[in-house]
């Protein structure tokens, strides 16, 4: 039974996060040169942080990215603390988007798009690397290009190792363990909570627990109450990162890692008791029960943010901005 389960998560989970990387990485490098200037320009106030924090973050695929990206800022003196409140609470919107694909069921593409990929990459190889066309080696777009392609077979993984990890759902269904883990549960929520921070800050992927939470509930192995726990729970377990990032940094850089944990921990702490809620409201915008969770996390996050904007403007966060 362990074999069952174990091999084929383990494989799974290596395809995904070897997806959710190639697409990041691709994804930075057309953007890279213009992130750290449009962080740095753009935040002069919490709500323009938040639509940039948002952007960037939707566009890089990865809110982990974006807040290591504001910690080494703030580390280097580039922007001050007060300005990446906002972008802290972007990051938790933007971070919304990549579970919302993976709601959508889109695993029968993954093979379309890794063939689109490869169609896209080869060219860019030819011309570029062979030098069959001196002329155009080393032109912007074909980089881009290559990017792109990149981006495709990234998320074409994605969707592989998603499909991989959501295939093992009958198998945990009769595991031992997992029956444990229902009966816990069944008695108080709160183990679903910690289950997904421990999940979460152990993998340092919250799309990649969701992604599975997903699968559970979508076959009927966990209910949709229990799934909503713990995509709360991995919001604070997705918080590890930042503050292992910000090790050995300066004071004002550890202080956005904690404003990253205050804004996750006590956003789930304050909508626990309304699980029941968010669930009514999640399956009246969606019949299927992994676009329920999808849609609870994005309600979650977008709701969290916008109750934490209006502290970002206390007086007591706009004087460690010596430009302000």
């Amino acid at each position: 039974m362990v074999h069952m389960i174990l091999i084929p998560m383990l494989l799974g989970f290596a395809v995904f996060m070897c997806g959710m990387k190639l697409m990041e990485l691709a994804l930075h490098r057309l953007a890279g040169p213009y992130l750290t200037r449009i962080l740095e320009r753009s935040t002069r106030t919490p709500i323009h942080g938040l639509a940039i924090g948002t952007v960037t973050t939707a566009f890089l695929q990865s809110s982990t990215a974006v807040t290591v990206i504001a910690i080494g800022m703030v580390n280097a003196g580039l922007l001050t603390f007060p300005r990446t409140l906002g972008i802290i609470l972007g990051t938790n919107i933007g971070t919304c988007i990549t579970t919302e694909i993976i709601g959508l069921n889109l695993n029968k593409l993954a093979v379309p798009l890794l063939i689109v990929s490869i169609g896209l990459w080869l060219p860019t190889a030819l011309l570029g690397e062979m030098r069959l066309f001196p002329a155009i080696r080393g032109a912007r777009w074909l980089d881009s290009l290559r990017s792109c392609s990149v981006v495709l077979c990234g998320f074409a993984l994605l969707l592989t190792g998603m499909t991989m990890m959501q295939g093992v759902g009958p198998a945990v269904q009769e595991s031992p363990m997992f029956s444990w883990f229902l009966d816990k549960a069944d008695d108080s929520l709160w183990w679903g909570l910690a289950a997904g921070a421990v999940l979460t800050a152990a993998v340092h992927s919250s799309a990649a627990v969701i992604g599975i939470i997903m699968g559970f509930v979508s076959i009927g192995a966990m209910p949709v109450e229990l799934g909503i726990a713990v995509v709360l729970g991995a919001n604070i377990g997705t918080c590890a990162t930042a503050l292992l990032a910000s090790i050995g940094g300066t004071k004002a850089g550890q202080y956005v890692a904690w404003s990253h944990v205050v804004l996750n921990a006590g956003g789930a702490l304050l909508f626990m008791p309304f699980i029941g809620e968010l669930s009514t409201l999640s399956e009246w915008i969606s019949a299927s029960a992994a676009g329920q969770i999808a849609h609870t996390q994005t309600i979650f996050n977008i709701l969290s943010s916008l109750l934490a904007l209006p502290f970002c403007y206390l007086r007591t966060f706009r004087r460690l901005d010596p430009v302000t």
